[in-house]
């Protein structure tokens, strides 16, 4: 059974909007009408932070014109910083675990803790971890989601779906996808073996985490990016898939699609997404600007219903913005304002914060996933 993952066909071709906003073309000094051109913001991110349903009121606002460059994954992200000139990036959208590697590298700038409202924010994100060094500030929480097991409810039952057991279920064999990434597959299994700190491993823990990927191999039909998954929940030819969450199947399940995602009672991992300002960039306060925008309450508003994938939001003001513009997303993303939400799954521990390994290098964990890819 083969996908079709080609380069082609990705988040971008699946999800771009269409339109623009009006940018003001001219400003008047002394009666005369001047061209103004619009600042350019260049910001890296995965895909759909700077589409129009995320930028384009800022761009109007500001008479600005975000450009983005659009990565997968935080190796990637690093990558692209390595190789560009100090000062490419005005705005870096990264994965949380990966802002002490920006601020150690000296890829961000310091930021002022005070130019952001995080009283408006729920407690357990205001001192994100890796966020701060001590006192001084490097990124901002803007939105996050939640890693389960994302499966067909034609082929697979919610019950079956409480267990990451379901994923070495015979009945799937050669249905089971990967998303190519080895941080969220390896961290979920993880869970399974009963690491409550699945990141976190001593080397007896880390060896037993190898063994038992290594027994999912059969089940597996491959190895996918955001189209290739994207792709394989919405034909049926992919039944499970190991490493992501809401984040695609949100997307999907809009479309029609028979899919959906749950957090079994192992316990999922928590995505998390923040912006930094690029370290000496030429626009910081623009940059800054946005970073104020995203977090308000408007933003996290288009920002929990992103069109290229749906999050929850850190702004309590947002969540009721939410309830009142799209009660049914809130109650589907489970930012309620009154019964069980998303928070009580942070809270009582089922949810655990995606990080870097701790005990072993980052390279140790890559290796083995690349050597498990070539497994047949």
């Amino acid at each position: 059974m083969s996908i079709d993952n080609s380069a082609g066909f990705n988040r971008r071709n699946f999800l771009k909007t269409t339109g623009a906003a009006a940018v003001p073309a001219s400003f008047f000094i002394g009666g005369t009408a001047r061209a103004q051109t619009p600042t350019t913001l260049n910001m890296l991110a995965w895909y759909g932070h700077g589409e129009p349903d995320i930028v384009a009121e800022f761009e109007a606002q500001n008479n600005c014109k975000i450009k983005p460059k659009y990565y997968t994954g935080g190796d990637n992200m690093l990558a692209l910083i390595s190789q560009s000139p100090v000062g490419t990036y005005d705005l870096i959208l990264s994965d949380a675990e990966y802002v002490p590697q920006l601020q150690k590298a000296g890829y961000v700038e310091k930021l002022n803790p005070k130019d952001y409202a995080f009283d408006d924010f729920f407690p357990e994100f205001q001192k994100f971890p890796g966020h701060w060094q001590g006192n001084d500030l490097y990124a901002v929480l803007t939105r996050f989601g939640f890693l389960g097991v994302a499966y067909n409810t034609d082929a697979v039952s919610e019950k079956k779906a409480r267990s990451y057991k379901v994923f070495w279920d015979p009945a799937y064999k050669g249905k089971v996808g990967h998303f190519d990434w080895y941080l969220p597959s390896m961290g979920q299994i993880s869970l399974l073996n009963g690491n409550k700190s699945p990141f976190d491993l001593s080397a007896a823990q880390f060896s037993k985490l190898k063994d038992t990927v290594k027994t999912l191999r059969p089940q597996v039909a491959g190895f996918f990016d955001y189209g290739g998954t994207f792709g394989g929940l919405k034909s049926g030819q992919l039944q499970l898939v190991c490493g992501i969450g809401d984040w695609i199947t949100g997307v999907l399940k809009k479309s029609g699609a028979k899919v959906d995602s749950v957090v079994p009672d192992e316990g999922g991992l928590q995505w998390t997404e923040s912006f930094s300002i690029g370290k000496a960039s030429k626009s910081q306060e623009l940059a800054k600007k946005f970073i104020q925008y995203i977090t308000s309450a408007k933003g996290q508003l288009a920002s929990a219903r992103m069109a290229a994938y749906p999050a929850m939001i850190p702004n309590k003001k947002g969540w009721v913005m939410l309830n009142a513009a799209d009660p049914a997303e809130a109650k589907r993303q489970g930012m309620v304002l009154t019964g069980h939400s998303c928070l009580d799954d942070i809270r009582s521990g089922k949810i655990r914060f995606r990080e870097l390994p701790r005990q072993q290098p980052i390279e140790d964990w890559n290796d083995f996933w690349s050597s498990y890819k070539m497994r047949t």
